[in-house]
C-alpha cells in the first residue's frame, strides 16, 4: 500500500505499541517474525523504539515501566486513537464515564499522548500528532491491518466512543453479531463480544497484523517460542489466528480476502 502521509481522522486507530518486560528480546522477535527494524531509543525518551518496515514507521516497542507510585503496565499491545486536541479528549473521557490512566504528556517533536480506559475497562492510547502522524503503512505483511474492541456489550460502550471521538459503533453490514467502528462513515475498526474469549478475559483492544500466509507465520512464531491462542481458521474477512509473543502479548495475524 502507499505510504501514509496525512494525519488520521479523529477516532481512527493510528498507532500501536508494545510494552515489553524484555525490550531487546521483543525487538528481536518482531524483527525475525515480521522483518521489523528498530533499536532501543535514547534514555530521555525512556528507551522507546520506533520500529520500521521497509523504512516506514509501523509500531513501537518500549520497556515495561511506570511513573513513580504507579503499577507497571502489563505486557501488551496498545491501540492508539487519533485526535486533534489531547486535552479536550482527556476531559471528554472523564465526562463520558471513562478513566484517564496517564494524563496528557508531550513527546518532544512528535506529538502529545495520554492513556485511558473506556467505561468497560478497555485500555487505549490517544495520539495528537505534531511531526509524527503514527503508522506510515498499513495492510502490508507485518504491518497493522485492523484493530478490534473486545467488550461484553459493544452497544453499551458505543455512547462513550461517540461522545469522545465522534465514532459510531453499530452492526457491520451483513453480519448478525459483529460491529464496525465507523469514523466519517468508514469502518476503521471492529468490535465484538467477549463471549468468544477465554472466561475471565477483560475488555481490551486487539491488534491485527497483515501477513502473506497465516499458517507459515504461526509456524514461525511457535519456533520462536510464541504461543497459539486460536489456531488458523477461515472467516468472512480472510484467514486468521490469534497468538501471543514469548512474553505473553496477544495479537492476531490476518491474511485478508482479496478485495
Amino acid at each position: 500500500m502507499p505510504e501514509i502521509t496525512t494525519a488520521y481522522a479523529t477516532g481512527t486507530p493510528c498507532w500501536i505499541d508494545l510494552t515489553a518486560a524484555d525490550q531487546q528480546a521483543a525487538l528481536d522477535f518482531y524483527r525475525d517474525l515480521f522483518g521489523w527494524q528498530g533499536e532501543i531509543g535514547p534514555p530521555e525518551l525512556g528507551g522507546y523504539a520506533v520500529c520500521s518496515l521497509n523504512g516506514r514507521a509501523v509500531g513501537g516497542i518500549g520497556p515495561q515501566m511506570a511513573p513513580e507510585g504507579m503499577p507497571e503496565p502489563p505486557v501488551a499491545w496498545t491501540t492508539y486513537l487519533a485526535c486533534t486536541d489531547a486535552d479536550a479528549v482527556a476531559s471528554a473521557v472523564a465526562a463520558a464515564g471513562g478513566t484517564v490512566l496517564m494524563p496528557v504528556m508531550d513527546i518532544p517533536g512528535t506529538g502529545r499522548m495520554l492513556m485511558a480506559a473506556d467505561p468497560a475497562g478497555a485500555v487505549f492510547g490517544v495520539w495528537q500528532p505534531a511531526d509524527f502522524i503514527g503508522a506510515q503503512v498499513t495492510g502490508e505483511h507485518g504491518a497493522l491491518v485492523w484493530n478490534e474492541l473486545h467488550t461484553a456489550d459493544p452497544t453499551a460502550v458505543a455512547p462513550f466512543y461517540r461522545a469522545v471521538f465522534g465514532a459510531e459503533i453499530g452492526l457491520m453490514e451483513g453480519m448478525d453479531d459483529y460491529f464496525a467502528v465507523n469514523v466519517g462513515g468508514r469502518a476503521v475498526g471492529g468490535a465484538t463480544r467477549l463471549d468468544n474469549d477465554p472466561p475471565g478475559t477483560p475488555a481490551h483492544w486487539l491488534t491485527y497484523f497483515a501477513v502473506d500466509d497465516v499458517d507459515s507465520t504461526v509456524d514461525a512464531l511457535v519456533k520462536r517460542q510464541g504461543s497459539v491462542l486460536a489456531p488458523p481458521f477461515d472467516m468472512p474477512a480472510g484467514r486468521m489466528a490469534v497468538v501471543a509473543d514469548p512474553q505473553g502479548a496477544a495479537f492476531a495475524v490476518l491474511k485478508p480476502q482479496p478485495m
